[in-house]
């Protein structure tokens, strides 16, 4: 009979358990690390653990249809990624739906209305000198910080220049503001000076409607459009509908009116030309203040041309001397904030302070990092989608999953009998180690099981059953030549192993073509496919090969009992091969 090769073979088939333990350990460590991390179950999609659907369509802005075109849809789609990833959501699907639509799905257990805000959008940042500004609907103006030296305000900019400090303003000036600027922050070592401080009263008086003021232009709110002029006292900032279509269509070359909040209370703002775009500014960033105590902030960089551009009206702004030397940070026709100026900045830094909450910070430095939209969306429809549907529809899918399974396992006990054991201890480690790493990858990476990752996880079991199969056939075929078990189950092993490989490649390769293609749900199915089809050459290697080498030394299997599935008689099995020798070969004698 044929002996098994000494050498790999020899020691793989004298020490299985060794695999057996590998494997064994890698489960129970997983599973640790699952208790422990505490996500025992899988993060669910929004169709299985419901959210938020929104849908946008693109809007073209002076009848320019030209601008709705699949190169700014994709940069569109591509802002609204990193803005909702930004407020660490994950799973979250933005993709375009046909010509001008984007439908954004947010997970059950985000902030859905500040993602809706934070997605469509625009981010249109302009600064503007103000003009004017009062308290509008007839509320009362917060009450002034109480040291003319404090660091207090409702909201505030500074700088950190290159040089040292200015001077503070007068104690007449401080006495029409909040809050005065004050020494505090060091740059490369040497002490400077809050440039900008924010008035929480914009008049000395803090009532009445403002008298005509210098401008940043060195002009007066009386040069103003009477048509601005009349539209700025009938404002009233109050009214949600009003501050909605406030500064609307305005452009950057004109001035505007807008509303803004300080501490609860609206105010109305006759806002001057652009004088810095909001595309200039490098980049933005929430931190938290914890040496002044100002709480969160954002700080800003601005581009060499926006440095410039600040330093030129942040200069003009600082020469004034009435309550309106502030300029106006105006975010899609709201003022922000309305800092004071008592000095050029000049250093391209500077930063918003104030009453900002940590999601508040987060959600303004968001869209200012990532960029204004190409185009504007407006809200065409916002869906809820409860967690009860998606509970139906995980139900049905496990219920498709589990008769699948049932199938294929009927079919092993049907056909392969004895061996069907092996097969179904397999797929049950496999599915061990499917939902360890499901769990965990939730919180690593943001994984989330949707609908379609289950279809991918059942459509799974048909790859793993087939290496199952591929092995044993060949297993089979070893016997039907002749061969009793042990040496069958090594000889057919190298011969299957390659096939199986080949087959779990071409697998692997097509869902990471699907997964690197696809938008969606659909890399959902393939990144599942992609890694029960890695599980399965684990366990095939780990788990499979190595327990039937054990069992092949059992008399069940080894001796062909009819419910083994290895009965040579039903396999029609050739009579066993033998060793022959080859006759010696005869020796010549010479004749003496």
């Amino acid at each position: 009979m044929a002996a098994p090769k000494k050498g790999r073979s020899s020691s793989a088939q004298s020490k299985p358990w060794r695999s057996l333990v590998l494997i064994l350990i890698a489960i129970v460590a997983l599973t640790g690390g699952m208790f422990a991390s505490g996500h025992t179950t899988p993060r669910l999609g929004i169709d299985l653990a419901g959210g938020t659907s929104i849908t946008l369509g693109a809007v073209p802005e002076d009848g320019d249809e030209a601008a709705i075109n699949p190169t700014n849809m994709q940069t569109a789609v591509d802002i609204m990624e990193r803005r909702v990833n930004g407020l660490g959501v994950s799973e979250a699907e933005v993709q375009t739906q046909g010509d001008r639509n984007i439908i954004v799905n947010i997970p059950k257990g985000t902030n859905s209305q500040q993602a809706r805000e934070q997605v469509g959008t625009t981010a249109k940042l302009y600064f503007r000198p103000v003009l004017a500004t009062e308290p509008s609907g007839g509320s009362a103006s917060p009450s002034p910080s109480p040291s003319a030296s404090s660091s207090g305000g409702s909201d505030k900019a500074t700088d950190q220049e290159q040089a040292t400090g200015s001077a503070s303003p007068s104690a007449s000036d401080s006495a029409d503001r909040s809050a005065t600027p004050s020494a505090g922050a060091t740059t490369q070592g040497r002490a400077v000076t809050d440039a900008l401080k924010a008035d929480a009263s914009p008049s000395a008086s803090g009532s009445g409607s403002p008298s005509p003021t210098p401008s940043a232009s060195g002009g007066t709110t009386g040069d103003a459009d009477s048509e601005l002029q009349a539209a700025y006292a009938a404002l009233d900032c109050s009214k949600q509908s009003v501050r909605a279509t406030t500064g609307e269509g305005a452009k950057p070359t004109d001035s505007t009116v807008g509303c803004g909040e300080i501490q609860g209370v609206w105010y109305k703002y006759l806002l001057g030309p652009a004088a810095v775009d909001g595309t200039e500014v490098d980049d933005a960033q929430a931190v938290y203040d914890t040496q002044s105590g100002a709480g969160w902030k954002v700080q800003m960089d601005f581009t060499s041309a926006g440095a410039g551009k600040f330093a030129d009206i942040t200069g003009t702004l600082a020469q004034n001397q009435s309550p309106q030397n502030q300029f106006g940070i105006v975010l899609d026709g709201e003022v922000v904030s309305s800092p004071y100026v008592s000095q050029s900045i000049t250093g391209g830094n500077a930063e918003i302070s104030g009453s900002f909450t940590q999601d508040e910070a987060q959600g303004l430095a968001n869209m200012l990092s990532y960029g204004a939209l190409p185009l504007t969306f407006r809200e065409d429809s916002v869906t809820t989608v409860t967690a009860a549907l998606g509970g139906d529809q995980l139900e049905a899918g496990l219920i498709a999953g589990a008769i699948g399974l049932a199938l294929v396992v009927v079919y092993l006990l049907v056909y392969y009998r004895g061996l069907s054991f092996i097969a179904i201890l397999s797929l049950l480690v496999s599915a061990a180690l499917t939902y360890v790493l499901m769990s965990l990858l939730g919180p690593a990476i943001g994984f989330a099981l949707n609908l379609p990752a289950v279809c991918g996880a059942i459509v799974a079991i048909g790859i793993t059953a087939d290496s199952f199969i591929v092995y044993f056939e060949r297993v089979r075929d070893e016997i039907r030549e002749g061969r009793t078990l042990r040496p069958a189950v090594e000889r057919a092993w190298p011969r299957a192993r390659r096939t199986i490989l080949v087959s779990d490649f071409v697998s692997f390769l097509a869902a990471a073509v699907l997964f690197i293609v696809s938008v969606g749900k659909v890399q959902g199915f393939a990144f599942t496919l992609g890694l029960t089809t890695l599980l399965d050459v684990v366990v095939v290697f780990l788990f499979t090969k190595p327990l039937l080498t054990i069992v092949a030394r059992r008399e069940f299997f080894a001796g062909g009992h009819p419910w083994s599935g290895l009965d040579p008689k039903r396999l029609g099995a050739r009579p066993p091969l033998r060793r022959t020798r080859r006759p010696a070969a005869p020796v010549e004698t010479k004749e003496a």
